[in-house]
């Protein structure tokens, strides 16, 4: 598979959105995919963002009583341990646009900005932003292929 001309399997680097970080260390169907991944591309990079966003989930697994809250501090240190030194700050400018233009929420944006600033892809599993920017998102499922 191609994206933008450059082979996937070229890539050195991608940037990861909070579900695929998070399906390292929550156990579903993706944690599988998500760990070769890591094996294949293990240079992972997010916008600061995602932390704020992982802790949302990890605060829902500690509500439904899933996870204690020793667990979700530790899932959490181990996530920021993975993108030490590969986590950006976006300007707003780049993000609102992407907003503006692809109806998709800011938040999700920021992820898809800085693919676009890296030039390299988005792996995501989120339906709406692999429709909204098919040359900058691609599916867990083909990056791992």
């Amino acid at each position: 598979m191609r994206l933008g001309g450059v082979s996937l399997a070229a890539i050195r680097m991608l940037v990861a959105d909070t579900n695929i970080i998070a399906y390292l260390y929550l156990e579903n169907e993706f944690t599988p995919l998500a760990e070769r991944l890591l094996e294949k591309d293990p240079h992972w990079c997010a916008p600061v963002l995602w932390r704020s966003e992982l802790r949302n989930v990890l605060a829902l697994y500690v509500r439904k009583k899933l996870l204690t809250v020793d667990d979700a501090v530790a899932i959490q240190t181990y996530a920021e341990s993975l993108l030490v030194g590969n986590e950006y700050h976006l300007d707003s400018l780049s993000v609102l646009q992407l907003a503006s233009a692809s109806g998709q929420a800011a938040y999700d944006c920021e992820f898809i900005a800085l693919a676009e600033r890296l030039q390299v892809p988005l792996v995501t599993t989120d339906k709406k932003l692999l429709k909204a920017f098919p040359a900058n998102a691609i599916p867990l499922s083909s990056a791992v292929a």
